[in-house]
Parts: structure tokens; sequence; C-alpha cells
């Protein structure tokens, strides 16, 4: 069997050379063609050495492309039965990629696969580890909603699905889950570890201005729009319930102002003061406090702009090939 391999590369070039070497050394011995895609135009000048059986990817989109675009962009590229999915910070783990291959014999309805992600940090010259499950899928084997980072998919399951939707900033992993689902298609979670997640000490403030800038966080509210008039638009709202608690908190201040004037914008102002403090207390630490708050601000934000614009433009022609 071929195993098609895609790597997006968005800011991430100093992840690479681990992601490349852990790819090489579990697909060792194995058939498998990889593609790497540089979503932003004038990126990757710096790209560690490349094998013979890497394809560069180039676009020629005048903006960055979407998550999806670009999987979408390396998918089209790279062949193969199943299609291994990783980010450019992802370094994946032999003895989980030799067992989801051995899956895929028996897979049936299994349209992908993935598991548990380890967190690790790198500041300066130290590496650290941060949460020992990133999306908390567990250790045991299990389905699951969605596949994010780290996925392994049957080309003909995606392919019936419609693949990634390329108007998203974000959300892109979950909404394509809805989608596998929807077509009677299961999503597997696989022991052991799947791999590590490599990045710079989260959480981070700068983080959430990166998010804003780059429009991920502008996701939440496209999927909405996207899925107006659609049996999937329930899952979108519940999942994205915490945003608009926080937009009713924000808006609720509104009312106070009218009814009760300063006085009730002083009221009004215990609410997330409170919050403030039930965050502090659950989190033991007033500034991951704070900074959970700011996300969830941000992302609310995000999600109301998201929604007004809708989905981001699809350029054609999104990405050139060169063999590396």
């Amino acid at each position: 069997m071929t195993i098609g391999v895609v790597i997006p590369c968005y800011r991430q070039e100093r992840f690479l050379p681990r992601t490349l070497a852990a790819l090489e050394g579990a697909l060792a011995g194995r058939e498998w063609r990889g593609v790497l895609v540089l979503s932003a135009p004038g990126e990757g000048g710096e790209l560690p050495p490349l094998t013979a059986r890497w394809q560069v990817l180039r676009p020629a989109a005048r903006r960055p492309l979407t998550p999806g675009a670009a999987r979408n962009a390396g998918f089209a590229a790279c062949g193969g039965a199943w299609v291994l999915f990783v980010d450019a910070d992802v370094e994946v783990d032999a003895a989980w990629v030799e067992r989801a291959i051995s899956e895929t014999v028996s897979a049936n309805r299994v349209a992908g696969l993935w598991g548990r992600l380890e967190e690790w940090f790198v500041d300066g010259a130290i590496e650290r580890p941060g949460s020992r499950d990133m999306y908390r899928v567990g250790d045991a084997d299990h389905d699951s909603d969605y596949l994010a980072t780290l996925a392994f998919y049957r080309r003909d399951a995606l392919e019936q699905a419609g693949a990634y939707d390329p108007r998203l900033n974000s959300e892109e992993d979950f909404e394509l889950g809805l989608r596998l689902r929807a077509h009677g298609f299961v999503l597997r979670s696989l022991h052991p570890r799947a791999a590590r997640h490599w990045s710079a000490p989260r959480p981070s403030f700068s983080e959430i201005g990166r998010r804003w800038r780059t429009g991920l966080c502008f996701g939440q509210g496209q999927v909405l729009r996207l899925s107006l008039g659609r049996p999937s638009l329930g899952a979108h709202v519940a999942r994205q319930a915490h945003y608009f608690g926080m937009l009713a908190l924000y808006f609720a201040a509104v009312p106070a102002a009218v009814l009760a004037g300063p006085r009730g914008l002083a009221w009004w102002a215990l609410a997330p003061l409170a919050l403030f403090a039930l965050m502090t207390l659950r989190k033991r630490s007033a500034r991951l406090a704070l900074h959970s708050l700011l996300t969830w601000s941000v992302n609310a934000a995000g999600m109301v702009v998201g929604f007004a614009l809708g989905g981001a433009p699809v350029e054609s022609g999104a990405a050139s090939g060169g063999r590396a």
C-alpha cells in the first residue's frame, strides 16, 4: 500500500527537521510519497534538506492559504490509498504509525485515525513537556468525533466527503469530522501516543494577538454562517457555546446601562469580576485566568467578525508544485 504524507507549513519551519526525521524513520521500508505545502507566499526560504520522496508546493495565491486549502493541495498531489496529514510542528511516533497502518487492513467503514498528542515547549535552549494529552483523547482505543493536527485519512472516504473546506480559517477539522460521520464513516483514536506537538511556551498572551492577525479566530463564525440551514448547525453552535456566553455577558452591559445608568453598569461589572475570581480559583493562577478570559473574549469577537465576513475567498491556482 502506498501512503501519502502532507505537511502544511506556515511559520513553523524551525520544527521541520524534527518532523521530517520522525516521518522518514517511521515510514522506513514502506512505499510513500510526501508533499510539503508552503502556505504563504515567500515562505520556506530556509527549508531543511529533503530526500527525493518530497515534493514542495508553493502558493500561487496572493494571501496565505487556509489550513484546509493547504491540505487539499497536498492531498491532490501526494497520491496514496491512505494519507497522513501532519502539521510541521508535529513529531510522529513510529510505534503509533505502525499500529495505524496495520489497522487500515481491516478498516471497513473507518475513514480516519489519530491518537494522543503530547505537548512539548521549546523555550530558548530548554525543552520541557506541557500537557500529556493536548486534545484529551485518552489512552484507550475509541471512536472520535473528529481528527486534528495529526490525521490519517482513507483517500476514498475523504474524497466522498468532499475533503477539507478551504473557506475556513479554522474549525476545518471539526467540520470535516461532521461530514464524514454524516456519510456513515467512523473516526478512531488509537493508542499508544501518536506524536509530540512542539511549540513556543503556552499559554502566552502573544498567541492571542497572533490568532487574530492570522484570522484563526474567525473560523468559529465562518463555519456557523456556512452551516446555516444545514443539519450540522446545531453541533457548531454547541461547540461555540462558551463564546456565545461571553457575547451575552458583554451585551448585557447595554440593557444594564439603559435601565439603571452608571449604577447598572457598576452592578454589571460584578459579573466579569466574579467570573475572573472563579477562574482564578479553578486555575490557581490569576495570570492563567486572565489569559483564558482574554482568549474567550477575542475568540467571541472573532466569531462575530467571521460570521459577518463569511468564508475566506478561495483563489484558483492555490499552489504550484516542484519536486525538491
